[in-house]
């Protein structure tokens, strides 16, 4: 069970009106549609009151010896679950946990109002239901939309717009900056600060003012300690439902289509155009300038020099098709192993 002193609560859920949030069908001999559970657990520790997944084969054994009282799984793991154990049957069990668990565990609900060790400019507008937290500035002349949750020393800067039912973490700074609905950033997050522009000159290098503005679109969640700089004319932009993981940098003009997932530590170069529901791995860097197709799969600490087409899967570094990187990677094994005579 979680910890209830950080997270919210709610059921037990019966097994019928879990089958529901999940979008499930129920299996299993003891699957009873009024049989109730308590929340969610991980397979190795889950009780007979707890419902928990299985969707990954790494984890076949943990399922064939898990005492949950109920699991999410796929149509072919049925008849490898352990005896007694109910199922709700679908074919993402992973989204269907994603409902179930947070059926249990709902975000906390707002407290309205605003901490009186907050600093809000009387220019600034605030939409109803919101809550602002102690150490949090809010400037002049921005907008905060309804529902939103400005958190500890969060700095809204002036002229900033969010847009209804966004949260704002500990310790986030916000300036030269539009963002939508129901965005998340998560503490230590930096958006909108200058964007890496000199130019060099015999006396050294000279700053170019950065004029554009960070744009980020609707559902929208960027994580901690990750950095976006604001545009050097043309904006950057970020598109509706794309996800940042934490710890990543997005230079000027960068834009990311919608529903794009970047891992951890990626870097973006300046004015990179990166396509819709394109995937980045961790640790992965990009030059400047590049165009990356809509659907493209970037594997973990590839090195992006060239442009890549919609759809492709590439990896390595320079990154190339992941059959050639797959391909140089066995004949560098290969080498290897004649060297050391094996």
């Amino acid at each position: 069970m979680a910890d209830s002193r950080f997270f919210a609560t709610a059921g037990p859920f019966s097994l019928g009106e879990l089958a529901r949030i999940a979008g499930a069908e129920i299996g299993g001999e003891a699957g009873s549609a009024s049989r109730v559970y308590r929340g969610v657990a991980p397979l190795d520790v889950a009780g007979a009151k707890d419902i928990s997944f299985f969707d990954n084969k790494r984890y076949s054994d943990a399922f064939s010896a898990s005492r949950a009282g109920a699991c999410i799984v796929r149509p072919d793991a049925v008849t490898r679950a352990p005896a007694g154990m109910a199922l709700l049957v679908t074919a993402d069990p992973y989204l269907g946990y994603a409902k179930v668990a947070s059926a249990y565990h709902p975000p906390v609900a707002l407290r309205p109002g605003i901490s009186v060790r907050a600093t809000v400019d009387p220019s600034a507008r605030l939409g109803d239901g919101c809550q602002v937290d102690a150490g949090a500035v809010i400037g002049a002349a921005s907008e905060v939309g309804e529902n939103c949750h400005i958190g500890p020393n969060v700095v809204i800067g002036p002229g900033v717009r969010l847009g209804n039912g966004c949260a704002i973490r500990a310790g986030a700074s916000l300036a030269c900056c539009l963002v939508g609905s129901r965005v998340l950033i998560h503490p230590g997050a930096r958006i909108g600060q200058d964007g890496f522009g000199f130019a060099t000159g015999p006396k050294g290098h000279v700053k170019v003012p950065q004029l554009g503005r960070v744009v980020i679109g609707d559902d929208v969640e960027i994580g901690a300690n990750t950095t976006i700089d604001r545009g050097a004319g043309p904006d950057t932009i970020i598109g509706d439902g794309t996800q940042i993981d934490n710890l990543v940098q997005i230079g000027h003009n960068v834009v990311l289509g919608k529903g794009c997932v970047v891992v951890a530590q990626v870097g973006i170069s300046g004015s990179t155009k990166v396509g819709d529901y394109v995937v980045i791995g961790g640790q992965a860097g990009f030059t400047g300038h590049l165009s990356i197709g809509n659907k493209v799969r970037i594997a973990a600490q590839s090195g992006v020099m060239r442009d890549v087409a919609e759809g492709e899967t590439i990896g390595g570094s320079p990154a190339t098709s992941m059959r050639e990187w797959l391909r140089r990677v066995a004949v560098i094994d290969r080498l290897a192993r004649k060297d050391k005579g094996t």
